[in-house]
Parts: C-alpha cells; sequence; structure tokens
C-alpha cells in the first residue's frame, strides 16, 4: 500500500516538454527530486539535506506519459514493469553521458530506472560519506517499494556505486527485505585494494611506505566499501559484468569477487553469474552498455529472477 503520507517531495520534468531541462537530466523523460525527512536525515547524517533523482519510465509509458501528472509518475512504477535501482560509480553525476546511454538501453527493454546523487554529488546538498551515501540509497529503495507493488525491484551498482549497492543490499537482506536480484557492473572487492590498483597509484605503489601513507589513511578513516565482505550476507541472486579492459577497476577484483561470492553460504539457493566483455571490445569501465549481448544477458537472468519473485 502506498504511503502517500511519507514526507517525501517529488517533482518531475519532462525533457521532451520542458522550455529548459535541466542539465544533469539531459536525455531523461523524468526527473524526479526526493526530500528527506529532516529528523530522519538528522539521525542518519547531519550533511544530509536532499538526495536528486531521476525515473525514467519504460520506452512502452512514453506516449502515454505525455502531460501526466506528478502521482502519474508514481503511480506507472506500479505498472507491470520491473524497476531497476541505479546507483552510480564516483566521477560526474547521474546525468552523465554513458549513464544516460544505459538508461535508455534499459528503457528499451521495458525497465524503470530510478536514480539519483548521493548526497555531495551533482546538485544534492551535503557532505559525502560512505554511511551518508548507503543511507541515500536505502530511502530511495523504501521509496521504490512503497510505489512498486508486487513487481520486481533490482539494483545496479557500477564501479564506487557497487560498494553502494553491496552495502545496501547486505542490510535489506539482513532485515528481511531483499531485492529480487543484484547487479554490479565493473566492481571492486573493497576500496583498499581498488586504491592499490587504482592506475593512479601506479607510480607510487612500489615506493617504501606506501600502504602506510597512502592507503592506511582510507582505511583509518572508515572508508571501507567491503564488497568481499559484504557479499558473504546477501541472499539475492547476482549478475557481475565486467570488461578485461577495464583501466579504472582491473578485471581481476571483479573475478575475485566472483569467487567470493561463488563459494558464499548465502548464495547456495541463488544463481550467481559472471560476464566478461573481452578486451577486443574496447568497453573498458563504462562502456558495457554498448554490447548488443547486454539485452540477452539481462532477459535470461533476470527473467529467471522474474520468475523466482512470482513463484
Amino acid at each position: 500500500m502506498r504511503k502517500r503520507n511519507e514526507s517525501v517531495t517529488v517533482e518531475h520534468e519532462r525533457a521532451a516538454s520542458a522550455a529548459a531541462p535541466a542539465p544533469l537530466d539531459k536525455g531523461c523523460s523524468l526527473r524526479h527530486s526526493l526530500r528527506l525527512p529532516a529528523a530522519a536525515a538528522a539521525a542518519a547524517d547531519t550533511g544530509m539535506k536532499r538526495p536528486l533523482g531521476r525515473h525514467t519510465v519504460p520506452a512502452a509509458l512514453w506516449k502515454n506519459a505525455r502531460g501526466k501528472d506528478q502521482l502519474w509518475f508514481e503511480d506507472a512504477l506500479g505498472s507491470s514493469h520491473p524497476v531497476i535501482l541505479y546507483l552510480h560509480g564516483n566521477a560526474g553525476t547521474r546525468g552523465g553521458d554513458h549513464r544516460v546511454e544505459l538508461y535508455k538501453v534499459l528503457s528499451s527493454l521495458g525497465y524503470h530506472v530510478v536514480t539519483f546523487d548521493y548526497r555531495g554529488w551533482g546538485d544534492s546538498i551535503g557532505s559525502p560519506s560512505e554511511r551518508g551515501m548507503t543511507y541515500d540509497a536505502l530511502h530511495v529503495f523504501d521509496w521504490i517499494k512503497a510505489r512498486s507493488g508486487d513487481n520486481p525491484v533490482y539494483i545496479w551498482g557500477h564501479s564506487l556505486g557497487t560498494g553502494v549497492a553491496t552495502n545496501l543490499v547486505r542490510r535489506l537482506c539482513e532485515r528481511e527485505t531483499p531485492p529480487d536480484a543484484l547487479i554490479l557492473e565493473s566492481p571492486f572487492t573493497n576500496i583498499r585494494e581498488e586504491a592499490r590498483s587504482h592506475p593512479f597509484s601506479v607510480i607510487y605503489r612500489y615506493f617504501p611506505g606506501f600502504d602506510w601513507f597512502f592507503l592506511d589513511p582510507i582505511t583509518t578513516s572508515g572508508i571501507k566499501f567491503a564488497n568481499d565482505e559484504n557479499v558473504k550476507y546477501i541472499s539475492c541472486s547476482l549478475l557481475i559484468l565486467h570488461a578485461e579492459d577495464d583501466p579504472v577497476v582491473p578485471f581481476h577484483l571483479g573475478k575475485k569477487l566472483y569467487n567470493i561470492a561463488a563459494t558464499s553460504r548465502s548464495f547456495r539457493d541463488y544463481k550467481v553469474q559472471f560476464v566478461p566483455f573481452h578486451t577486443d571490445l574496447g568497453y573498458r569501465h563504462k562502456y558495457i552498455y554498448r554490447s548488443p549481448e547486454l539485452p540477452r544477458i539481462l532477459r535470461e537472468f533476470l527473467g529467471k529472477s522474474e520468475h523466482e519473485h512470482h513463484h
């Protein structure tokens, strides 16, 4: 049942009809602004003001969406289309070109796509923190679930967003409200290993004191994004996508994470799949959306998840 009285402000703007579309939502069919209740935000992190986001409806609904009001778009989440909550990576905003292109692909395949900028990103006010980013994602997930009825809800994380995604899904599984599937695109094992493997560190990593000077401060600051630990507590289907020529998050970290998940007891009743993309394809860190095989991969993987959801 929709919780109409919850303290979330939702604004929308159709790019097709707006005179001046918001720059962070170019190419977007719909713009949402989500406001956390002030008391809850303060309890979670005093740096939080509001996360701003967007909702792209499935292509089949574009025509019907013309001229509709806010409640129509919220009600559309309860239509017979699955929903993907997309958690983006470190660089840029929810309106990054490669992200918009992925939303279009997913929309054409019949998915709602809801995404947002974490506190401190884009036009979302506040100071970023791992705890705060995870809380933002949890709030948006709950906002979706209050409107999506029995439709499947999937979580898709990319790059740094995979750390937010596994934090979120671990918490959802612990409270026994898991998503219908988790998709990790270009994931790492934990932020310390990613920092050690990042191309920016290549000229320093063999210097004496590298761990002490560069890596220890990350750990002591409380930033972990421990995908490798989180997957041990996640109980839902898991799909990992990784390009072999990824220059930002090395392929071997994604493969290592898969090996950890595949042998975890928490996944014993769920499908765990790893899909590599050959170097020759040139998808690197953020262009997997270009793969002509992606629709088939998602259809086969999520189709099975949808079957499990309804049975």
